[in-house]
């Protein structure tokens, strides 16, 4: 039977990778696009509700499990086509495909900790501080500054997944050039190294300055995500070649 072989567990691990993605993803834009402009106009009590009612909760919890199994079969993909189909590691990123797929699940993975390690963890602060609040309460002190930075993460998700998606379409979609010796792969390596260590940087040091205001409006996130994915194809297309 085709689901007992290699082809069919690839397959399921494709189908269940596309699940849970378009479920992550679908609820990162749903808080980026809907959730955050909606917040920035609401009544405080009105943002409270959501909060305290357990919606904002229960969407959290989707967004988090989804980025889990997103993240879990997308490596056992990695890991079954690098040593199904290409006999090892060295094999795998003898290609073109390989340094694709790997770009895009570099992506995906940073996008995964900042969901579980920054993001998570600041909306256990803010839903915490908003419940104490409702129950006449105070606040917790440190509730705002986490939200703004788990703003930063949230936004530099939805730059991230441009890039990532485009790489993720792409592994089978496009030609680009096979690696043609180490120093390429090491430049590849490089160049993925400087966008993760970039895009990570600006999301968690600091609050102002040309990036923080990149991420501010949707429009200036699209752009950088847009200009981030020329940088990764067309670098990676002149290291490789």
């Amino acid at each position: 039977m085709v689901l007992v072989s290699g082809e069919g567990l690839q397959l399921l691990l494709r189908w269940f990778h596309f699940l849970a993605g378009i479920t992550w993803i679908g609820m990162l834009y749903y808080f980026n696009f809907v959730q955050t402009p909606f917040f920035a106009t609401a009544e405080p009590q009105v943002r409270s509700g959501m909060i305290v009612g357990s919606l904002v909760g229960r969407a959290l919890w989707w967004f988090r499990w989804g980025a889990m199994f997103t993240f879990i079969t997308g490596w056992l993909i990695v890991l079954h086509v690098m040593f199904a189909q290409y006999a090892g590691v060295r094999e795998f990123f003898a290609s073109s495909y390989g340094w694709k797929i790997f770009f895009g699940g570099m992506l995906g993975s940073l996008m995964w900790f900042n969901v579980w390690f920054v993001i998570w963890p600041a909306q256990q602060v803010i839903i915490a501080s908003a419940t104490q609040v409702a129950k006449g309460g105070q606040a917790i002190a440190e509730a705002a500054a986490r939200g703004q930075r788990a703003g930063f993460a949230s936004r530099t998700n939805v730059l991230l997944s441009i890039p990532m998606l485009f790489f993720m379409g792409a592994a089978k979609h496009l030609t680009m050039p096979e690696p043609t010796g180490r120093g390429a792969k090491i430049g590849a390596l490089v160049l993925l190294v400087v966008v993760l260590a970039a895009a990570e940087i600006n999301a968690m040091v600091g609050t102002t300055g040309a990036g923080k205001k990149m991420l501010s409006t949707l429009t200036g996130t699209f752009w950088g995500g847009f200009i981030l994915t020329a940088i990764c194809f067309f670098g990676l297309t002149i290291l490789l070649h």
